[in-house]
């Protein structure tokens, strides 16, 4: 929401500074967004009269200016058709920046002419299109003066964030009412705020030919006719106040229903009578209707969508956006001012649907205030008649808008209690009153004493305005009162603590994701943070997404991840894409399935492992070991039983086969799929090299057995370890992992580890089997091992390998 402080203190008496107004804003609950302050910008540019025009000596489209802006004549080279001698116009010396061309003038030479300065069109200082000519001012404006003075440019711009429970802070007035109540000012009654009577135009002839049979969709129609205007400019002040925060002035009756948006948060819809064909109605949009909106694109309507109608076709999608068939122009000569009451939930789905957002819908699915259709409707044809002329019609009132304003018994103990703060009841009572907020016989803030406020019997009776349907109990109250009386001043109240030790906080699972983040740092890889949603393609190359957000912000960002694989790549292709040479990164979040949201780590190992080297030769890329190490390494600092783990199958169609496989506890229990990744898979990230993932499922790891006992200080053994190497000859189809599971199963008392070190493959001719290498950690106990225990340890490894198949290789 855009609106300058002259505009805010059009509604709001007050002699408050910029900084006053701001400070106020965010104290009541209105973030500030951004202040732009043009006449900073425009400081160095004064008025200046041009005294003479000479032809350039070198240039017959160049003129030598001789310019006075208050300090006497200066020498100015200019092209702009329209100067000539007696022009007074505004002036840029040397050292001004001009903002619209981004440059800073100097003393330069043009044509071997020296200027001094520059004489600015309206493009130039960003304050207009024009751009055919310099600024032509009135004759007798102040030369020497500055500019933005002058032009009313030193105007400060403000942008608040209003959320969406605050509809009347969509208008400057609503915004203007709430710094009334914080004390910053009185608010201003409306007629002089707005400039003209707010009380019904009383027309003549017949009123306008509307209705609404769309009561739920647009329960209220109201509309007046003015005939014999003459759409021409709005008044100068309007058009500043559209400018200065953005929107560029069209005429003078698509300004006036602008400018009332803005300045009261009121939306209006101006026909072109000569454009109706019949009766105008408020209805259903029916099946094949599509309507052309004013931003020039073509929508098609379903059928629910409310749309306002004659015989001819949709002329309005209701509440959102009005049609290019009956808008206005510059022949417009009799005109239909609408003004109508949209439910909030039906102009949110047809703007979801559409994909089509207003200024309009920003207010109507908020909630405007469904008691301001005859002052709105009022207002704006008073402003038309006083900008266009014209002779008024009568008012049609088709429907009725939801009035019920809701009473709510507020006792102001509440504040204390609920908000932390006490408030004296008449402060209170005022802020509430202030507000909106009527009270007994109380109905409005200058109408409060202290003897009509004693005969209120609490707890009070108060009854919500129209224009806050966010108000809906006491607490709500309690919530105005605080924010008004100023949340700063509600004092900070430390928790008790018990005493002694502070009871652990955090929950397994955090501590669990904090072990294994730290674990995966620790090993070089970095942490990413990627959106919860992505592609649908993206999705389907993971087996397709369990939900699908129906009305995304974006179509980028339209499934719920089912993996976290998804939104890793999409990183690494960024990366790849600026030439990073390897990619480690990791993530830890949820993904999402049909019945669950199960905690995940997902890795990937983009890119060189290993960069080209005078001692390793050439780079090499990642692949499936890197990828399962780096997942044996976290489910470890996980508390995953790794050496029980089983290496099983293939991961799925989205990885590699013969490279990938899953990570089992038992034949159900998967904790982690780990491997290369499918050519076909990378395609969909556009990766044109081999990427080597994991993806651990933190949830299925089995929680740990609680304790019996305390647990007792690590204790180093005192004897060394005894190893042990073991050749084995083994079929072809026999894992290294049955091997070693087999070796380590031969004596468990014993034996405390086993690997296989060597690998060495026959030709299918020479045979086809292979043959293992296992080294065997042995550690005694407290004495060592003598020979025969020795023997009949190697005696239990070799029978337990055999087995499997495998033999002792002699």
């Amino acid at each position: 929401m855009k609106f300058t402080l002259s505009w805010l203190k059009q509604h709001l008496l007050t002699d408050a500074t910029l900084d006053d107004v701001t400070d106020a804003l965010t104290r009541v609950g209105l973030e500030v967004e951004g202040v732009h302050n043009p006449g900073v910008a425009l400081a160095p540019f004064r008025i200046a009269r041009v005294l003479s025009a000479e032809r350039h000596p070198q240039a017959d489209k160049l003129q030598v200016l001789q310019v006075d802006a208050g300090d006497g004549p200066l020498q100015v080279v200019c092209g702009a058709p329209n100067a000539r001698a007696g022009l007074v116009g505004v002036f840029g010396a040397p050292g001004a920046y001009v903002p619209g061309s981004g440059i800073t003038l100097k003393v330069a030479s043009i044509r071997g002419v020296e200027s001094n300065g520059m004489m600015c069109s309206a493009r130039e200082l960003e304050i207009g299109e024009g751009h055919d000519g310099i600024i032509d001012l009135p004759a007798d404006a102040p030369v020497g003066t500055s500019y933005a003075d002058y032009a009313g440019l030193a105007d400060p711009m403000i942008e608040v964030a209003v959320t969406p429970n605050r509809p009347d802070c969509m208008g400057v007035r609503g915004i203007a009412r709430d710094l009334a109540a914080a004390g910053l000012g009185k608010l201003k009654p409306l007629a002089e705020a707005c400039r003209v009577d707010t009380h019904p135009v009383e027309g003549a002839g017949p009123a306008p030919d509307v209705r609404t049979d769309d009561p739920d969709g647009c329960p209220a129609f109201y509309a007046q006719a003015v005939a014999g205007v003459r759409n021409g400019d709005a008044p100068a002040w309007m058009r500043r106040y559209l400018q200065a925060i953005g929107q560029k002035p069209i005429s003078a009756l698509v300004d006036i229903t602008n400018f009332v948006s803005v300045d009261l948060g009121r939306p209006l819809h101006v026909y072109d009578r000569a454009k109706l064909t019949s009766a105008l109605v408020a209805r259903r949009a029916r099946t094949g209707e599509s309507v052309e909106a004013l931003n020039g694109r073509t929508y098609d309507l379903a059928p629910g969508m409310t749309v306002i109608a004659d015989d001819a076709g949709v002329h309005d999608i209701g509440g959102i956006m009005g049609g290019m068939a009956s808008g206005v122009s510059a022949s417009t000569t009799d005109v239909l001012i609408e003004c109508a009451y949209f439910a909030p939930g039906a102009i949110a789905r047809t703007g979801q649907a559409l994909q089509l957002t207003s200024d309009a819908r920003q207010r109507f699915e908020r909630g405007v205030d469904p008691a301001f259709l005859d002052e709105g409707l009022a207002i704006a044809t008073r402003l038309v008649l006083d900008a266009c002329g014209g002779a008024p019609s009568a008012v049609t009132r088709s429907g009725e808008p939801p009035l019920q304003r809701r009473a709510v018994i507020y006792d102001p103990h509440l504040a204390r209690d609920l908000g932390g703060l006490a408030v004296p009841p008449g402060r209170q009572a005022r802020i509430l009153l202030s507000l909106g907020c009527t009270m007994g016989a109380i109905d409005h803030p200058d109408a409060y004493t202290d003897a009509l406020f004693a005969t209120i019997q609490r707890p009070w009776p108060v009854t919500v305005p129209s224009w806050r349907p966010d108000i809906d109990g006491p607490a709500d109250l309690v919530e105005e009162v605080i924010r008004i009386a100023g949340i700063d001043h509600v004092p900070s109240m430390p928790l008790d603590r018990p005493p002694g030790v502070a009871p652990p906080v955090a929950t397994p699972a955090q501590k669990l994701e904090r072990r294994v983040r730290r674990a995966a740092a620790a090993r070089g890889l970095d942490e990413a943070v990627t959106w919860s949603f992505v592609p649908e393609e993206q999705a389907d190359a993971f087996g397709g997404a369990a939900w699908v957000v129906a009305n995304p912000i974006s179509e980028e960002l339209k499934a719920m991840r089912p993996s976290l694989l998804p939104g890793l790549l999409a990183a690494a292709a960024r990366d790849v894409r600026r030439g990073a040479g390897a990619t480690r990164l990791f993530e830890i979040g949820r993904r999402y399935v049909a019945d669950a949201e199960p905690l995940t780590l997902g890795l990937v190992l983009a890119g060189d492992k290993r960069v080209r080297g005078w001692r390793d030769g050439k780079a090499a890329a990642f692949d499936a070991f890197d990828a399962k190490a780096e997942a044996l390494a976290l489910l470890a600092a996980a508390g995953a039983p790794v050496d029980n783990l089983q290496v099983m199958g293939e991961a799925g169609e989205a990885w590699h086969p013969g490279q990938s496989a899953t990570l089992r506890l038992g034949p159900k229990t998967v904790l982690a799929r780990v491997g290369l990744l499918h050519p076909a898979t990378l395609k969909a990230f556009d990766l044109d090299a081999p990427v080597a993932a994991a993806e651990l499922y933190l949830d299925a790891i089995p929680a740990r057995r609680a304790a019996g006992t305390a647990r007792l200080p690590y204790a180093p053994p005192v004897l060394q370890p005894v190893r042990r190497d073991f050749a084995f000859t083994v079929p072809a189809d026999l894992t290294a992992e049955a091997l070693v599971r087999a070796v380590r199963g031969a004596d468990k008392a014993a034996i405390v580890a086993a690997r296989v070190f060597d690998v060495f493959a026959r030709a299918k001719e020479e045979g086809g089997d292979q043959s293992m290498a296992v080294e065997v950690t042995l550690q005694p106990g407290d004495k060592a091992f003598v020979e025969a225990e020795l023997k009949a340890i190697a005696d239990r490894i070799v029978a337990a390998a055999a087995k499997q198949g495998a033999s002792l290789r002699t």
